[in-house]
């Protein structure tokens, strides 16, 4: 996946040297690009390989090393170790910096440098910032302005995760669950909403509102999801936003924005309200408002959010969406429910053995909506099963068994067992939404090559 066309770059950090200890995630590799654009010599490694280590070689920014090791650290003097959240001080590579002198900083660091350089739109929230922050680079863009982003996810249209250049504007979407947030230097900000999702990370859900709260405090102008609980953690310069008028189409919605007839192919409520605020955001950089409808109108959708991955061997639709909160899965179900089709066909993977624990009433909930429900164990990520036992998915898949009603529940905790279970239940006319934040995504493609 290549970076838009565009002309020479300044490039201030030109000698500078940069490792990324976890430049295969979603979020670091768009810091990798940007301080590749900049100038920066960057190297880093992931314990993995994925699709954007791949896309970082393919677009010449760096060839990370796969696995950690104190040998993936250049020689010689000036190089700087920058690590994601779910990099552990013992690893192989800090370890090393720190034997060489070597000065290491959370990625927070680098985003709040970053941020520094260009006037940030910064969104916020739990639920929404990705595609929130995806709709305002297209919107942007399509008004004739040359933003730079560095956003979760690929944001449609054939586009990185991240881009820099000279135009004025950067838009970076803000992640509370290591507070990395609070680092930007945001001119504008926007809140999309606030649940408590990080359950190791927060205590409460007033902790977490008084992160957002200092957040916003740092913006010059908020722009703010309107309700009262959240335009109360604002104080100054707010801009409260809402959908109205949503009707849902097949696939989309259409709505009304100020003097002007939205359309989008994107479907459900929620994308209608992520729209609003992306062109509250819009409307405040000047650009003209007109363009900017228009361009959302051709808006696919972010990676990984709501996206057609194809067509399973039996002829269902098949969907990838990253949700993974209760409100997230409600959301996605619901949009999906306005495709045309025979049964709505929900797989999902719990992530995090703590959100699993805390939510799996709540998630089962969400799901027993669907026609036929699959669940697959947990993707623990950083935490290790050991530190909580007894939960597993099939904690979920209990919940979803109490709220479905007698339709079908599948507990499949092995995904190649998943893939051939769901490869002789889907039919034509179903439309099947694989949902979950850690490698769901591999099955959605094993379905879709039939």
């Amino acid at each position: 996946m290549s970076e838009p066309a565009r002309g020479a770059v300044a490039q201030p950090w030109s000698g500078r040297r940069i490792h990324l200890v976890g430049v295969g995630g979603a979020g670091m590799s768009a810091y990798a690009r940007a301080a590749h654009a900049l100038g920066a010599s960057v190297t880093g490694s992931d314990a993995n390989d994925g699709p954007y280590l791949e896309a970082l070689r393919t677009d010449g920014v760096l060839d990370a090393h796969v696995g950690h090791a104190a040998t993936n650290l250049p020689d010689g003097e000036g190089l700087e170790l920058y690590y994601s959240s779910a990099v552990a001080p013992e690893n192989p590579e800090r370890a090393g910096a720190r034997e060489r002198g070597i000065p290491e900083w959370p990625r927070a660091r680098l985003l709040g440098e970053l941020s520094g350089l260009r006037r940030t739109i910064a969104v916020a929230g739990t639920h929404g910032k990705t595609t929130t922050a995806a709709m305002t680079v297209h919107a942007l863009r399509g008004a004739g302005l040359e933003p730079g982003w560095l956003i979760g996810a690929t944001i449609g249209g054939g586009l990185p995760n991240g881009h820099w250049s000279d135009g004025d504007w950067l838009v970076v979407e803000a992640d509370e669950s290591d507070r990395s947030l609070l680092e930007l230097q945001a001119e504008l900000a926007l809140l999309t909403n606030v649940e408590l999702d990080h359950h190791t990370s927060f205590g409460s859900l007033a902790e977490l509102r008084q992160v957002f709260r200092s957040f916003l405090e740092g913006a010059a102008t908020a722009v703010v999801w309107d309700r009262p609980e959240l335009l109360a953690l604002r104080e100054g310069a707010v801009v409260a936003y809402d959908a109205r008028e949503v009707v849902l189409v097949p696939g989309g919605s259409r709505f009304r924005w100020r003097e002007h007839d939205v359309h989008l192919s994107v479907p459900g409520v929620h994308n209608a309200l992520d729209a609003t605020g992306a062109l509250e955001l819009v409307r405040l950089t000047g650009a003209e408002e007109g363009r900017a409808v228009a361009a959302l109108a051709g808006f696919g959708g972010a990676g990984r959010r709501f996206q057609r991955i194809g067509e399973s061997a039996g002829g269902a639709l098949v969907y990838d969406d990253y949700a993974h909160h209760p409100s997230e899965v409600a959301a996605t179900l619901q949009g999906a429910s306005t495709l045309d089709h025979r049964r709505l066909v929900a797989v999902f993977q719990p992530h995090l053995y703590s959100r699993t624990k805390a939510l799996a009433g709540e998630l089962g909930r969400a799901l027993a909506v669907a026609d036929v429900v699959a669940v697959l164990d947990v993707y623990p990520a950083r935490e290790r099963a050991a530190d909580f036992p007894g939960v597993s998915g099939l904690l979920v898949a209990e919940a979803v068994a109490d709220a479905a009603g007698g339709r079908p529940v599948y507990w499949l905790p092995d995904r190649d067992s998943a893939r051939s279970v769901l490869a002789g239940v889907l039919r034509e006319g179903d439309v099947c939404v694989v949902m979950g934040a850690g490698d769901s995504d591999r099955l959605a493609a094993g379905l879709a090559d039939g």
